[in-house]
């Protein structure tokens, strides 16, 4: 037993991921508590005290459970204390108790008892008068027989007991099961002619122990009780009720008429089958039922069997022991019920109770209204007038007096649709609800919001107020992001309607929301937006003192309240950044810069609210100086100095140098640059010396060079004086003085027409230059130009291009001319551009390239002109920064002769010449074929790239046109309609987009008329018998049409061939009528005509004879109109065709059709139609294809002639019958045939039909070219399984499914679709475990038995996660597999499977508790689903539907998207149904100009054309990163993008603007709380993402250290909707991805991308939640990303039910975003109201929201004061607990003793996790369905009575979702009400969700 008890916890730990721990405690740790006992204390109000145990211990744990299924409460107590007080209890409700004793880590088995106070009081009752009264007995333990209640009625009654005998009772508890019915059977008169007694035992299956007329007497009855064998077996409660139904309760068995009916059920567990219709049988075949459940049973299932009410008719003990306290109270109650039966059957009570009428609603205000009625009939005292929101709510009520007739309704929620319902109450009784609706109006809002008097931090606003509001709020909130949540909110009393809001932030947008107040329920909201005003800044910036190295900046102030500026300045090459801050000034000087340097600078005026927008501009810093007045003086024969002025005190050094001019080496000094003179030494006597000077800065920066001439003197001469070259003065001595002002003349920026002369000045005496220049030629005049004497540079123009000219320039003093100093100079020659090229030649267009010429120009004049068709030379021009161009507009297959002129400002280049030729745009080989009396065919050859034709035919007789445009892989075209013996042209234009080529034409003659036919048909031979049915045939059933060519080109003898034949091919069929084939027949020529329908005839023989009576008709052959006809005149209701039937055509011709057959019989094949083609002599193989189903070996057939129909006849029937015969017909998907069953389409859930069935929208699936369709809550989608599997399911399928678990689809199991029969009973199916998170296919076996196989695990989990999956299910004759995802994750083995029945119904989604036609459904998405009958299509799945999974490389190209392979171009499809409105797709590409019209009349100068192509690349700039630019014009979006890799989850986005504000929705559910993540790199955000599924809670995890917030991601750009709807579903894979890392171990868990794009990482440190049920403590929140562009607007869903204010519901599923709304700025709503205070005693909790599953956990509240933290959980007997001893002493006083308050009258609301709270089982059966734990109650109960609650209310915080029209959505944190939930410990040994 020990391996045993270890495997066992072993299992549990690695199913559940649970602690070891707990099964390894000591069985004897810790003793339990012993003598449990109660006392009523009060009404409502019970002691429970016990015997401590012996041992050590820390306390104990008190648990109360309503045995009627919710809440266990809990409360721990010191290990002193024995006594506890439970308040707030309601009499008659049973309640389980358990008390446990518990150390540091173990807690003993618990003590357990249950207990009722009206049970209590009884037996203190009983205890009282025990001696006066001995027949009472004990509760306590069981009585001896002769203590019992006896019944002492006189009514007789029927009783009938059923015993559950299965295998979980035991041999040892069923003999406590026989005691029990001894004791049960004692109280009652049993006899013959007084109470019968039968009894029936189930498990299994069902079996009479004995009828009620078995035994006449008490004791044989009790004998047989006693004798009762055990019999063993499952748990099928339904089959027991069914069978005691049919078998005990009739007249046969002992059955009276006019005598009451009671069944007693006895069961100790969970039906594995559906109870509920048998159970309504027996109700309302008028038994009354009484259901006792022991142990394991389900309280809500037998709740479901038992009659009402369930006080009385419901019973549950924890234990077979326990059996005997509810022997009195069954008793007691059915004898009662006996005795009213009776009176009921014998008419005392002889009429029913009148109902008030005429229910009328009036007076209706937004808080209530009035109702009145009319009165009943009888003497009523009392009205009682219910009334509650129709989307749930509690219940209230008014109570008046039976005289009135009308009761105001108040204090209602405004905007609410409300419930009424009016009962008469009588004396004794009360009538039938009277019942009705009515919903109150909107609150009145405020109205004329205006926002005004705005500054840079405030605005006002003011409205109009509303009469009878209490009070307003105002919520004001920046719509910025990441500043969404800075929300303030203002309330103020009624009065006021005019306010300020301060504290703004400058130059933002606010969004402002008032409501009127009216108590606290608000309005809806009034909206405005307003932008505060932008922080001043500085103005008019100017720039002064530049130098090279400082500038001073100036500005004028931005405002008084500035604080200062930042001024930043940067190098526009971006090498360089500085910043400095300054006071209030108005001026600054920047130094240290640069010379020859652009600065960009930028100033910030800085106020306490930040900074504001820059005030720029540019300057750049002059060339460094060079030194000044450079002279020569005190010469002598070998020196002289050299003296200057400093232009600067930042000079590093000078550079000197001197050179003699008539030669010799120079030399040079360096001298310090706080220098101004230097004396040069050992010089030539009598030379003269140009002396130049340079200054280098500190910088490294050199200034210009400056020069002088200067000499030194003879040795004979006398004293000299000074000469400089700055004075004209000489000396006396015989040195020449000469004066040169000029110095390094240079000619340069040679163009075309100028020359730009520069010089360097070297004396500033020179108050003038002369400036000539002429050819060097001299064939022009010399022209002179007169220049100031600062001036040093001169630009020549306008020259002669490619000429030398001789520029000279003089120097004029005031006394005279100085040295002239002369220089050559050349202008650049035109020169044209050169390098012609041609590029991109396309059937329109070309581009020309060149290179440029060496010499600058303006631009170039480009001329082309057709070579061989006459046209204009036209031209164009383009910038001298341009060197190709594309020329548009072109003829195609066209010569071009294009000339390309360099142009200057003196004229024009050479041209640079070329020829350039179009590509060719036209068909060949154009030739004529069938050319007939009134029609011809014309065939081509098919041009590569064109996109379609146009194709004319002209008569060249009267010039009339027919015109026809195909589709670009079309390669021929016939004519009809044509005049006999005419000749025509026939002319191809190819067309590629908008472009069209020149035509192809060729000429034809029709034929002339032909002989008249011959007017007197032969009669065909009547065939000798009437043929047998061939054996393929005999299982054919199909709905089978022949249409049959009867045009002129058959004739009569070939006519009868054709009749000849099918009458052979009809005669091998065997049943004819609507339970076997059913054959019509058309025949066409011109227009077709219906020989008879499909529902003409019934038996072979009348169709063989009416075959023979087809004449024959003539005329042309339209085939395409033949198969249309048949397709709307036969193929109908009316016409005889069934629903689920195979549809299969003949079409017989002998030639080409006259018109289109491809688009009618590819429409009719993707319908489900088998086409067979056969063709005869001149029939077109090519069009016999297009027509015949696929593969074409089996569906087309052509012969010589009709002679030789033999030599197919036995192959056509074979195929014929072959698909007539198949269970499944073949269908076409997606360009594939496959046999099954395209079961979207049968169930009417495609995107014509699906509007038409009720309950179903559709929405974007996987991708957004992929449509999927919601299934709403109980739209239970169904179909007659008649019309869908009319022969039933073959042997071997495989059923696919893609669809999606939805946040509100119920944890109950639901068969995701599923066959019944006409009761209603599963036959197959599939089901969906949402709590239990498995799999179930279910189905009878050949041998009738019933078989489930269930799957579970990892894999099947993730199915329940929330995002889309492939679910394939094989079914094969020994096993079934599962397959997700394209991946097999389990096989099990099962029985082949037997037929099913065609009489019930296919329904989809139906919940597994629900009893009929029109009951439950789940909600879900579904996007495919087929039954396809072959066990190998799941293998050549690709799941290329699955954005995660897809490979581009191996799936085909999504619908509709653009495919550039010539390869992957099909024939053009035929034009689908009008669709509904669209997604927005991308913007197309700009379209290419048309044609080239006349040339018109000149018009005024246009706007600037389109931007060119890119020059070529430039110099490199100075260009730096600038400040920020104003924004650009929006650019045209950009080509649709392949979906990019998927990135890793990116941080949570900041709340986006909210959209337009949809009326309020039920509550809907929250999603888990996910973990806290590390930082991932910065992802491409995602579109918002479809709501993931409700999953459990958890226990509280250890706290986690919070992980570095991540860094803010970038904005990403817009992606197009396909990339949206890819990243949203990947993202959801992903999410998948990662939460089934939760099951690894964590030092092995590696998330592996489901792009192989994410990088393997170790799972860190931090607890990373477990599986659904056990999520970790949410970890510290992550930072919040950008928000991501808003998405395109959805499928349009349902719109949800009016919300209630006031006290908030959960979120609801988050929805895709929409476009931005129309209209002004919606606001939050308002917190709810909040309840009145409480007295004090603990109030009523307020009245619940509709049950929908736990929210996330709040923030963790202050620690409690209540006594320590609690042990760790312990294992109970139903999984692996250890059992252990201890002790501990004390008896407490009363004043010791806890109370515990309990709420009175209130409704309990539903934690979805305590639905499932109970002991696990092996398997728990649901309606017909086996299904894996843990289900052992239903999952839905009524509201009803709360149960005991220990925990004190705290305060948490609930993230609340508001939506305004326009705005991004924000949340605001609400405080709200809510009840802590206990920590529970579940029978299975998981530990309890929070």
């Amino acid at each position: 037993p020990m391996c045993v008890y270890f495997y066992v916890c072993l299992k549990l730990a690695v199913a559940f991921y649970l602690n070891l721990k707990c099964c390894f405690l000591s069985p004897l740790a810790v003793s339990p508590p012993t003598r449990l006992r109660y006392n009523v204390v009060s009404p409502d109000s019970v002691q429970i005290s016990w015997k401590a145990p012996k041992g050590q211990f820390t306390g104990y744990k008190l648990l109360v459970t309503p045995s009627s299924g919710g809440k266990t409460n809990q409360l721990i107590l010191q290990n002193t204390a024995t006594k506890a007080i439970i308040q707030g209890l309601i009499p008659d409700q049973n309640y389980a108790l358990q008390i446990i004793a518990f150390s540091e880590d173990k807690e003993s088995k618990p003590a357990q008892g249950q207990f009722r106070i009206k049970d209590i009081e009884r037996r203190k009752e009983t205890s009282k008068s025990k001696v006066k009264d001995p027949e009472k007995t004990n509760a306590n333990k069981p009585a001896p027989e002769g203590n019992l209640f006896t019944c002492k009625t006189p009514a007789i009654a029927d009783i009938v007991i059923l015993v559950d005998g299965s295998w979980s009772i035991g041999r040892f508890n069923f003999r406590l099961v026989r005691l029990f019915l001894e004791n049960l059977v004692s109280a009652f008169n049993v006899g013959s002619e007084k109470t019968r007694v039968g009894l029936a035992q189930y498990s299994g299956d069902p079996r009479i122990e004995w009828h009620l007329n078995a035994y006449d007497t008490k004791d044989a009855v009790l004998d047989a009780v006693r004798n009762l064998p055990y019999k063993g077996g499952n748990t099928l409660t339904g089959l027991a009720l069914t069978y005691i139904l049919e078998n005990s309760f009739k007249p046969e068995a002992g059955a009276r008429p006019g005598v009451s009916k009671i069944g007693i059920l006895i069961t100790d567990g969970k039906s594995q089958d559906d109870v509920i219709p048998p159970a309504k049988n027996l109700r309302d075949a008028g038994i009354e039922l009484f259901a006792i459940g022991v142990k394991n049973a389900d309280i809500n299932e037998l709740k479901e069997i038992a009659s009402e009410p369930d006080s009385t008719h419901v019973y549950n003990v924890a234990d077979f022991n326990f059996m005997h306290t509810i022997v009195e109270g069954l008793t007691r109650t059915v004898c009662s019920r006996v005795e009213e039966q009776e009176k009921e059957i014998k008419g005392t009570i002889v009429a029913s109770l009148g109902a008030p009428s005429d229910l009328v609603t009036s007076e209706v205000t937004a808080r209530g209204f009035r109702v009145s009625w009319t009165h009943a009939p009888g003497k009523v005292e009392k009205y009682r007038v219910v009334y509650y929101p129709s989307r749930g709510g509690q219940p209230e009520e008014v109570v008046v007096d039976g005289s009135l007739s009308t009761a105001v309704l108040k204090n209602l929620m405004s905007l609410t649709e409300y419930q009424i319902a009016v009962f008469a109450i009588y004396s004794n009784a009360a009538s039938e609800g009277l019942r009705g609706t009515e919903t109150t109006l909107a609150l009145p809002m405020a109205s004329d919001l205006q926002l005004y008097d705005v500054s840079q931090s405030s605005m006002r606003a003011k409205w109009n107020g509303v009469a009878g509001a209490t009070g307003y709020m105002i919520l004001y909130a920046p719509l910025t992001e990441g500043l969404a949540a800075d929300e303030k909110e203002i309330k103020i009393g009624e009065a006021s309607t005019d306010l300020e809001l301060d504290g703004l932030l400058p130059n933002t947008e606010y969004t402002v929301t008032v409501y009127a107040m009216f108590g606290e329920e608000a309005s809806d909201p009034l909206t405005g937006q307003e932008t505060t005003l932008p922080l001043s800044p500085p103005a008019n910036l100017k720039f002064s003192d530049v130098g090279h190295s400082s500038a001073t900046l100036t500005w004028d102030p931005a405002s008084k309240n500035v604080n200062g500026y930042r001024i930043m300045y940067v190098k526009t090459d971006g090498t360089e950044t500085n910043e400095v801050e300054v006071g209030r000034v108005s001026t600054h000087t920047l130094k240290s810069l640069t010379s020859l340097t652009e600065y960009t600078v930028a100033i910030f005026s800085l106020y306490d609210e930040g900074q504001s927008e820059p005030l720029t501009g540019s300057f750049t810093t002059k060339r460094v100086p060079a030194p000044q007045h450079l002279e020569i003086d005190e010469a002598s024969t070998d020196s002289f100095r050299i003296s200057w002025k400093p232009t600067s005190s930042d000079i590093a050094f000078y550079r000197l140098a001197w050179i003699p001019l008539d030669g010799g080496e120079s030399e040079e000094v360096v001298i310090n640059g706080d220098a101004d003179s230097h004396v040069i030494e050992g010089l030539l006597p009598n030379t003269e010396y140009e002396v130049s000077l340079l200054a280098v800065f500190d910088d490294e920066s050199e200034s210009e060079v400056v020069a002088v001439l200067g000499a030194t003197f003879a040795r004979t001469t006398a004293i000299p004086t000074t000469v400089t070259t700055t004075s004209t003065r000489t000396s006396k001595p015989t040195t020449a003085v000469f004066r040169t002002g000029i110095r390094n003349l240079v000619i340069d920026d040679e163009t075309t027409s100028s020359l730009r002369v520069i010089w360097d000045i070297s004396d500033y005496n020179v108050q003038q230059f002369r400036v000539t220049y002429l050819t060097a030629n001299g064939d022009r005049a010399e022209e002179v130009v007169m220049v100031p004497g600062r001036q040093n540079t001169l630009l020549l123009q306008p020259l002669l291009s490619d000429t030398e000219y001789k520029v000279t320039i003089t120097p004029i003093y005031s006394d005279g001319e100085g040295v002239s100093v002369s220089a050559p100079g050349k202008t650049l020659p035109l020169s044209a551009p050169r390098n012609l090229r041609v590029s991109d030649e396309w059937y329109n267009r070309l581009r020309i390239s060149w290179d440029a010429p060496p010499s600058p120009t303006m631009g170039y004049r480009i001329v082309y002109k057709p070579i061989n068709i006459p046209g204009p030379a036209l031209e164009t021009f383009v910038g001298d920064d341009i060197n190709t161009i594309l020329i548009l507009n072109l003829f195609s297959g066209t010569e071009y002769s294009v000339k390309v002129f360099a142009s200057y400002s003196t004229g024009f280049s050479d041209a640079l010449t070329g020829v350039a030729k179009t590509l060719y745009l036209g068909v060949t080989n154009l030739d004529s074929y069938q050319v007939r009396m009134t029609s011809l065919c014309a065939q081509w050859q098919l041009h590569r790239h064109a996109t379609a034709y146009r194709v004319v035919i002209e008569s060249l007789v009267d010039g009339k046109k027919q015109e026809v445009n195909l589709g670009g892989g079309t390669p021929r075209h016939c004519f009809f309609e044509l005049m006999p013996g005419t000749e025509y042209k026939i002319s191809v234009h190819t067309q590629l987009q908008e472009i069209e080529g020149p035509a192809v034409s060729i000429m034809e003659t029709t034929l002339p008329f032909p002989t008249q036919p011959p007017t007197t048909p032969s009669t065909p031979p009547p065939p000798p018998t009437i043929p047998p049915a061939k054996e393929v045939c005999k299982a054919a059933k199909a709905d089978l049409a022949f249409l049959v060519d009867g045009s002129w080109s058959i004739g009569d003898d070939n006519f009868n061939k054709i009749i000849s034949f099918l009458y052979s091919t009809v005669g091998a069929l065997d049943k004819i009528g609507p339970d076997g084939t059913q054959v019509a027949i058309i025949q066409f020529s011109d227009d077709p005509r219906t020989e008879f329908k499909l529902n003409a005839y019934k038996t072979k023989e009348t169709l063989l004879e009416a075959i023979q009576q087809i004449a024959y008709k003539g005329g042309n052959t339209k085939t395409g109109k033949a198969i249309k006809h048949a397709r709307e005149v036969l193929f109908t209701g009316e016409a005889g065709m069934r629903r689920g039937i195979p549809k299969v055509l003949v079409v017989i011709t002998d030639g080409r059709s006259q018109d289109d057959v491809n688009k009618v019989s590819r429409e009719m094949q993707l319908d489900g139609f088998s086409f067979f083609a056969i063709g005869v002599a001149d029939a077109d193989y090519s069009e016999l294809v297009n027509i015949g189903s696929k593969p074409s070996e089996r569906h087309v057939f052509f012969v010589d002639d009709f002679d030789a129909f033999t030599k197919i006849e036995d192959e056509l029937i074979t195929f014929v019958c072959e698909t007539a015969s198949a269970t499944c017909p073949l269908v076409v998907k997606d360009g594939n045939n496959f046999a099954g069953f395209k079961m979207m389409e049968m169930f009417g859930l495609v995107e014509k039909e699906f509007s038409a069935v009720e309950g179903v929208s559709m929405e974007p699936g996987t991708f957004n070219v992929y449509p999927c369709y919601r299934l709403h809550k109980d739209a239970l989608v169904s179909q007659p399984t008649k019309y869908l599997h009319p022969e039933g399911l073959p042997s071997d399928y495989t059923i696919t499914f893609l669809f999606r678990i939805l946040p509100d689809t119920p944890q109950e199991p639901f068969a995701l679709w599923e066959i019944l029969n006409e009761e209603y009973e599963p036959l197959v199916g599939v089901i969906l475990d949402n709590g239990g998170k498995t799999l179930t296919f279910f189905n009878y076996d050949y041998k009738g038995d019933f078989q489930t196989v269930t799957f579970e695990g990892p894999e099947i989990r993730k199915i329940f996660y929330g995002s889309f999956h492939k679910l394939h299910v094989v079914i094969s004759k020994t096993t079934a597999k599962i397959i997700i995802d394209c991946k097999q994750v389990s096989e099990k083995t099962i029985n082949a499977a037997g037929n099913i029945s065609s009489d019930g119904i296919e329904v989809l989604g139906r919940m597994v508790r629900s009893r009929g036609p029109r009951d439950n459904s789940a909600p879900l998405q579904l996007q495919m689903f087929d039954i396809v009958c072959a066990t190998s299509w799941a293998n050549r799945d690709k799941c290329c539907e699955l954005p995660g999974l897809r490979d581009e490389e191996n799936c085909p190209a999504l619908p509709h998207a653009c495919s550039c392979s010539e390869a992957n171009k099909g024939p053009l499809g035929p034009p689908g149904p009008p669709g509904g409105p669209g997604v927005r797709g991308a913007k197309g590409h700009r379209g290419d100009p048309g044609p080239k019209g006349p040339d018109g009349p000149r018009g005024e100068i246009g706007v600037p054309g389109p931007q060119g192509p890119p020059g070529p690349q430039g110099p490199s700039g100075l260009s730096i990163q600038g400040l920020p630019g104003p924004p650009g014009e929006k650019g045209e979006k950009g080509d649709l993008g392949f979906p990019g890799l998927q990135g890793v989850p990116g941080a949570s986005g900041s709340p986006g603007r909210d959209g337009a504000q949809g009326q309020r929705g039920l509550p809907g559910k929250d999603g888990p709380t996910g973990p806290q993540g590390p930082p991932g790199p910065t992802g491409i955000p995602g579109a918002p993402g479809v709501p993931g599924v409700t999953g459990s809670q958890g226990p509280q995890g250890d706290v986690g250290a919070p992980g570095p917030p991540g860094a803010k991601g970038e904005r990403g750009e817009r992606g197009d909707l396909q990339s949206q709807a890819m990243v949203r579903a990947v993202a959801r894979q992903v999410c998948e991805q990662l939460i089934q890392g939760k099951y690894m171990d964590s030092h092995m868990a590696r998330y592996n991308s489901i792009l192989n794009q994410i990088p393997s990482q170790s799972v860190s440190t931090r607890t990373i939640a477990g599986p659904p049920g056990e999520p970790g403590r949410p970890g510290a929140p992550g930072p919040q990303g950008e928000q991501g562009s808003p998405g395109m607007q959805g499928f349009p869903g349902s719109p949800g039910q009016p919300g209630r204010p006031g006290e908030r519901g959960l979120p609801g599923e988050k929805g895709e975003k929409g476009n931005p709304g129309v209209g002004t700025q919606g606001p939050r709503g308002p917190p709810g109201s909040t309840g009145p205070p409480g007295e004090s005693r603990t109030g009523s909790p307020g009245p619940p929201g509709s049950p929908g599953p736990r929210g996330p956990a709040g923030h963790m509240g202050p620690p409690g004061s209540q006594g320590a933290s609690g042990p760790p959980g312990y294992c109970d007997p139903s999984s692996c607990a250890g059992y252990g001893m201890g002790g501990g002493y004390g008896e407490p006083t009363d004043q010791d003793i806890p109370v515990v308050q309990l709420p009175h009258n209130s409704y309990q609301i539903y934690d979805p996790e305590d639905l499932y709270d109970g002991e696990q089982q092996l398997y728990v059966v649901q309606g017909s369905y086996p299904l894996p734990s843990p289900y052992s109650q239903s999952s839905y109960p009524s509201p009803h009575l709360a149960q005991p609650e220990f925990t004190p209310v705290r305060e948490e915080t609930e993230a609340v979702e508001l939506r305004s029209p326009g705005i991004s959505r924000f949340t605001r944190k609400i405080a709200k009400r809510s009840v802590k939930t206990p920590v529970r410990k579940r029978g299975n040994g998981k530990k309890p969700s929070r």
